[in-house]
């Protein structure tokens, strides 16, 4: 059985802040690591009430101390919005704090819009600049040369494994090129899986970092006792998505009871494409859901995220999920 992984955006809910936030983070990590999970990502966003990873790398480094197996990284680091100097000093000391335990995945967007991407100083729309800045990276984790004018000091000669993160053909594309693990955003932006997987593996160019090609797939997973509660647990995600695309994100709210209320048909359509790669229920139909998806796309890890209102309930669908994985275990 492949392995599973989590996907965090350190949620932000209605009635609650940031610093609750941060310690329900750490808690579902210690869980994770306890489930048998096998990674914790974290990921990069701003001007997103609802969403507190923003300053990743330090989140990153309190659920690394906080925890004591589990690898956990940055999916990801939206490379536009830093210097790949920055970047290779941030992981090279956390790597040299928590060695072995950290992963730098790499996106291509800003996340977030443009008058903050003004804000954060660096550039919005030249994805051209990114493979650059991708190799330059990359340069600043091999050893030193003695000449070096420039080095990442700590980063240098430190083992960081590195993916690059799309939910296009163009980072499945660079990351097959440059030899690199990849991870397809199907948690929102399914569209182009399929396209992205063959040819991320058709064109894989084996690297130092890596022999063959490893592709790990986002899905949204929300388990309950029951079907109808898993539903309904899933309507935050729906309620978020429909407020992100009104122009209103706000903080995470709590699942309502109708959500054919709540959205315009128009709506409803563009946020059930965005979240077509999503299995909700109990845990028989989630056992169901992944068996389906792993048999179709053929990945080489999964990366769930669960957008719950309830961080009781949230860790419980992480629970159930692993105990679903295990019942796959001993079915093979």
């Amino acid at each position: 059985m492949i392995p599973f992984s989590v996907l965090d955006l350190a949620p932000v809910t209605e009635g609650s802040d940031t610093t609750q936030a941060f310690a329900n983070t750490l808690d579902l990590a210690r869980r994770a690591e306890t489930l048998g999970y096998n990674r914790y990502w974290l990921a990069e966003h701003h001007n997103m009430p609802g969403i507190a990873s923003a300053a990743t790398a330090v989140l990153i480094g309190h659920v690394a101390g906080g925890t004591s197996t589990i690898r956990v990284g940055a999916g990801g680091i939206m490379l536009p919005n830093h210097a790949p100097l920055q970047v290779a000093e941030q992981f090279g000391t956390l790597a040299s704090l928590y060695p072995g335990r950290i992963d730098l995945g790499l996106g291509r967007a800003p996340g977030t819009d443009h008058a903050t991407a003004r804000a954060l100083r660096r550039y919005f729309d030249s994805a051209e600049q990114f493979p650059q800045d991708v190799a330059e990276l990359l340069s600043y984790f091999e050893p030193a040369t003695p000449n070096q004018p420039v080095r990442a000091v700590p980063g240098a000669g430190i083992e960081v494994p590195v993916w690059l993160l799309g939910s296009s053909l163009f980072s499945a594309r660079l990351a097959a090129a440059m030899g690199l693990p990849f991870a397809f955003a199907s948690h929102f932006a399914p569209d182009a899986m399929d396209e992205a997987l063959a040819l991320y593996r058709r064109d894989f160019r084996p690297s130092q970092r890596l022999q063959a090609p490893h592709a790990m797939l986002g899905i949204n997973i929300v388990a309950a006792a029951s079907d109808a509660e898993a539903r309904r647990l899933f309507t935050t995600q729906q309620q978020s998505f429909v407020n992100l695309r009104r122009g209103r994100p706000g903080l995470i709210p709590p699942p309502i009871d109708n959500i054919e209320n709540y959205w315009t048909p128009t709506e409803k359509f563009g946020v059930q494409q965005a979240l077509a790669c999503a299995v909700v229920g109990s845990a028989d139909t989630v056992k169901e859901g992944i068996e389906a998806f792993i048999e179709r796309h053929r990945p080489d890890e999964l990366m769930i995220t669960a957008n719950v209102f309830e961080h009781e309930a949230r860790c419980r669908s992480f629970a159930i999920v692993a105990e679903v994985r295990e019942r796959l275990l001993a079915a093979r």
